[in-house]
C-alpha cells in the first residue's frame, strides 16, 4: 500500500517537473506582460525574484540550464528593461543580474497571476481540502526527498 502511494506521488511529480508542463504554465502566466518575457525567460526572471541579484553562472543551477543561456535569456530581460547588470563587488571581473524597479512590479504581477491561477484551479474542491493539501504540500517539501 506505502509502496503504491510513492509511485502515485511519484508520477505525479514527474508531470509537475516535466519542462513541457512548466513551459505551458509559464506561457499562460506571461500572456500579454510584453516584449522579452516568456516561457523561456520566466524563469531565469523568476529565479531573480527568488534568490536575489547573482551572477549568470550562480543563477544557472537555479534555472536548470547552463551559464550562457542564462546570460542570453537575461538579454532579452535586460533590454526589455526588466533586468540590468552591476559589478560585482566580490569579484569585478563578473557582473550580478539584478531586478529593475519594472522587473520587481513585473515579478509581482506574475506571482498574483500564479496565485490567482492556483486559486481557480482549486476553487472546486471541498471545503477544506486545498488548505489541507497547502499544508501538506509545504510539509513535504520541507521534510521530504527534495529538502
Amino acid at each position: 500500500m506505502e509502496n503504491e502511494l510513492g509511485h502515485e506521488i511519484a508520477e505525479a511529480l514527474g508531470i509537475l517537473l516535466r519542462r513541457t508542463t512548466r513551459a505551458q504554465l509559464h506561457k499562460r502566466l506571461t500572456e500579454g506582460m510584453g516584449e522579452g518575457l516568456d516561457e523561456v525567460t520566466y524563469p531565469v526572471l523568476s529565479a531573480l525574484a527568488r534568490t536575489g541579484p547573482r551572477s549568470a553562472a550562480d543563477l544557472a543551477p537555479e534555472v536548470g540550464i547552463d551559464r550562457s543561456g542564462v546570460t542570453r535569456r537575461a538579454s532579452r530581460l535586460e533590454a526589455a528593461g526588466l533586468v540590468r547588470r552591476e559589478a560585482d563587488p566580490n569579484d569585478r571581473r563578473a557582473n550580478l543580474l539584478v531586478l529593475t524597479d519594472q522587473g520587481e512590479r513585473t515579478t509581482a504581477e506574475l506571482r498574483r497571476r500564479l496565485a490567482a491561477h492556483i486559486t481557480a484551479a482549486l476553487s472546486s474542491w471541498p471545503p477544506g481540502e486545498a488548505e489541507a493539501f497547502a499544508h501538506h504540500l509545504r510539509r513535504f517539501t520541507v521534510e521530504g526527498p527534495f529538502a
